[in-house]
């Protein structure tokens, strides 16, 4: 049975138009009119327990504004959710025991005290004895290396170190349901790094299910088999991100170096494949996937090749072509 149940999900906002000038503005104050802003548009998957499925799109698709309806912040204008069978937005004490929110620009622990004082008025919401309290915040402090910063004041950590005492703070209710909306937003390579393997731990220790939005790509391959693209309020795509790559980048680079002693022509070059680029002994071509094994066999029983790497395009480059196309 499926954690995340989401079922023709709508949201529209209407939204005050206003002409310019004095009497647009009168217009505007005595008789107002609205345009309605479809932010999502009937959008519908479910999601197994223990997975960690990305959730991608551009600015504006609508991730944030689903992911808020999953969590109960605002009501959905068309379609129904179930999370652990719950509805989220009655936003009863047993849905919000299991689930969590963490968004990457947001902060909930208090900036002028330790980071062990905003813990503990959690403990009190979540009605955390003080003996578990003690031992949830030890082990998680330990799986996020951060057990030397509970004591610092919260403005004196750095973006890294703050980022995992948000994290520490919202997953101290042992949520089996991660909802994470950018978690990894600004910070350096080690820490965004540090905290992939977190969530990674403990989606293994714990068995909770994460749905993940990101702009950083290694974040989704990193953590994510599965993932759901959303373009203009549409859900584009629901399946396996080696799939989604394979559909929208099908071609393999072949980077070769030959012999200068040989004598190659950009002709004979061109019957391996599509050549992008030839620069003395070096040589680059685009080769259609399934094509791969065979061209590479063929450049080396025919050619003194000295050298010759296969690479992928970026998954960036991928991704960026699928929202501009807007459909797979």
């Amino acid at each position: 049975m499926p954690i995340i149940d989401v079922q023709n999900l709508g949201k529209v906002y209407p939204v005050a138009v206003k002409e310019p000038g004095m009497k647009g503005t009168l217009t505007h104050f005595f008789r107002r009119t609205y345009r309605n802003i479809e932010a999502v548009k009937q959008v519908s998957f479910s999601i197994e327990p223990g997975e960690i499925v990305g959730f991608l799109g551009p600015n504006g698709a609508g991730k944030t504004t689903t992911l808020k309806m999953l969590t109960g912040l605002i009501h959905p204008s068309t379609g129904s959710v179930r999370i652990s069978n719950h509805e989220p937005f009655a936003r009863r004490p047993q849905f919000l025991q299991q689930i969590t929110l963490v968004m990457g620009q947001k902060q909930q622990l208090i900036w002028d005290l330790p980071t062990l004082d905003s813990l503990r008025i959690n403990a009190a919401v979540y009605n955390i004895s003080p003996s578990e309290f003690r031992q949830r915040v030890g082990e998680l402090a330990e799986m996020l290396s951060i057990q030397d910063q509970l004591k610092q004041p919260v403005r004196k950590l750095s973006l890294g170190q703050r980022m995992k005492a948000e994290m520490l703070a919202a997953l101290l209710h042992r949520p089996q349901v991660l909802f994470l909306d950018e978690p990894t937003l600004g910070l350096d390579v080690n820490a965004q790094t540090a905290v992939r393997q977190f969530l990674q731990e403990y989606n293994q220790r714990y068995g909770a299910t994460i749905l993940l939005t990101s702009h950083y790509m290694a974040d989704i391959t990193a953590l994510c088999d599965r993932v759901l693209v959303i373009h203009q309020g549409n859900l584009i795509y629901d399946g396996l991100l080696d799939d989604l790559l394979e559909k929208f980048a099908p071609y393999r680079e072949i980077s070769i170096e030959f012999d200068s002693s040989q004598s190659i022509n950009k002709e004979q070059l061109l019957t391996y494949g599509n050549l992008q680029t030839l620069e003395g002994c070096q040589a680059t071509f685009l080769v259609p996937a399934d094509a791969l094994t065979d061209t590479v066999s063929n450049l080396l029983n025919s050619l003194h090749i000295q050298d010759l790497s296969i690479a992928e395009p970026p998954i960036e480059d991928v991704i960026a072509k699928v929202f501009e196309s807007g459909q797979t």
